[in-house]
């Protein structure tokens, strides 16, 4: 028997109440019920991004949300910062360009972050640039960027709005949002929050708003302030995905009946586990500050990581992500964020190492299990005596 599942960093797999409700029938979304579940909803989320800021929820990919905050906030011509680490850094570049932006881009090495003293060397050097586009996690290469320091850069600069996008990061590693005083933070459905791919999110400050007012951008589905004019009333301003919808109500609700930091916990413990496997097997971590939402292990010749992914699913089912791009065959990327606990792990890492015996015939059986069995054991040793530690990396 082969039972299919999914360990790639979206989309991951579903939660069960998420699960049953998608198969139940869809609400009117102009009646009262759906109303009140999408009030909740957004509640919910604003919890998650712990902010009181507007929330904004489009029934879209990520990248959907990405393109709202690019129209709403900038006008062709503008100078702005982009942070380019990786596949998704790299989308920020091509929405600015395909908008007519002028983007100066703090271009990295693939696994490295973007540091903050590079954004404020930029902002410093060029009084008018209007917005910093950043990533929270760039889950091509596993790379986790410092957002309360980046935040903390870009709030001194009153110009200057900072536009995460945290499709990966948020419900996988702490995120302050009003704290950090991040103007825009993105996120998404196929992430940490169990449901399926379909709705974005976006927060936004009271100073984005006020620079949105100014956007000459054309826009129309992604209007921001059509839509929070109909959010404010429950509703959204065009048909929305309404089991998705239905489906994200019941999976904020399971996630905050312990805490999103509960839940950023257990990315971290995963993370760590994983990150002492790939020691123990001999492999070095790809990114230079690793992210709790996914590890990027780096596959050394003569090993070709998509034949690991491939005998991965041919003889267990399950399923991870490689290499995009130059990436291609030389990373394996597992994911923790979401609907994972750590005996799904274990299971993946002795499946892994079946793999890699068959490919590497020295690999010795157990040497990666038992590095993560080491953490976990710490992990609930603590978690006896009441100390839980900390959720960040």
């Amino acid at each position: 028997m082969i039972k299919k599942r999914v360990f790639t960093p979206g989309p991951t797999p579903i939660h069960p109440d998420a699960s049953i409700v998608m198969a139940g029938p869809a609400l009117h979304h102009r009646k009262r019920e759906f109303k009140e579940i999408f009030r909740e909803t957004v509640a919910n989320l604003k919890t998650m991004y712990k902010t009181t800021h507007d929330v904004l929820l489009f029934s879209s990919s990520g990248t959907g949300a990405m393109e709202s905050a690019v129209v709403n906030l900038v006008s062709p011509g503008a100078k702005v910062v982009v942070g380019s680490v990786g596949k998704f850094g790299e989308r920020w570049e091509n929405l600015c360009k395909q908008y007519g932006m002028r983007a100066a881009v703090i271009r990295k090495n693939y696994g490295e972050s973007i540091e903050a003293a590079e954004v404020d060397a930029h902002l410093e050097k060029d009084p008018e640039i209007e917005a910093v586009f950043i990533q929270g996690t760039e889950s091509s290469t596993g790379a986790a960027m410092d957002l309360e320091a980046i935040g903390a850069v870009v709030a001194r600069h009153p110009r200057v709005i900072s536009v995460v996008d945290a499709i990966t990061t948020l419900g996988a590693a702490p995120l302050h949002t009003d704290e950090w005083r991040l103007d825009v933070v993105i996120g998404g459905s196929q992430k940490a929050l169990m449901i399926p791919p379909g709705l974005a999110f976006v927060s936004i400050s009271p100073k984005a708003w006020e620079r949105s007012r100014q956007s000459k951008t054309p826009r129309f589905y992604f209007d921001w302030k059509r839509e929070y004019e109909n959010q404010i009333k429950g509703q959204t301003a065009f048909t929305p995905a309404v089991n998705l919808v239905q489906a994200l109500h019941q999976a904020t609700r399971f996630i905050l009946t312990d805490g999103v930091d509960d839940l950023i916990a257990n990315a971290a413990l995963l993370a760590r586990m994983t990150r002492e496997a790939a020691k123990a097997w001999g492999f070095s971590l790809f990114a230079t500050r690793p992210a709790n939402a996914l590890t990027a292990i780096a596959i050394p010749a003569p090993l070709d990581a998509e034949a690991i992914v491939s005998d991965l699913e041919d003889s267990f089912g399950a399923a991870i992500a490689g290499g995009q791009g130059e990436m291609k065959g030389k990373i394996l990327r597992v994911a923790h964020l979401g609907y994972y606990d750590a005996i799904d792990l274990l299971g993946l890492l002795g499946a892994m190492e079946c793999v890699l015996r068959k490919r590497r015939p020295g690999t010795e059986l157990g040497k990666g299990v038992s590095a993560a069995l080491g953490v976990l054991a710490a992990e609930t040793a603590q978690r006896l005596t009441g100390d839980r530690g900390t959720a960040d990396n």
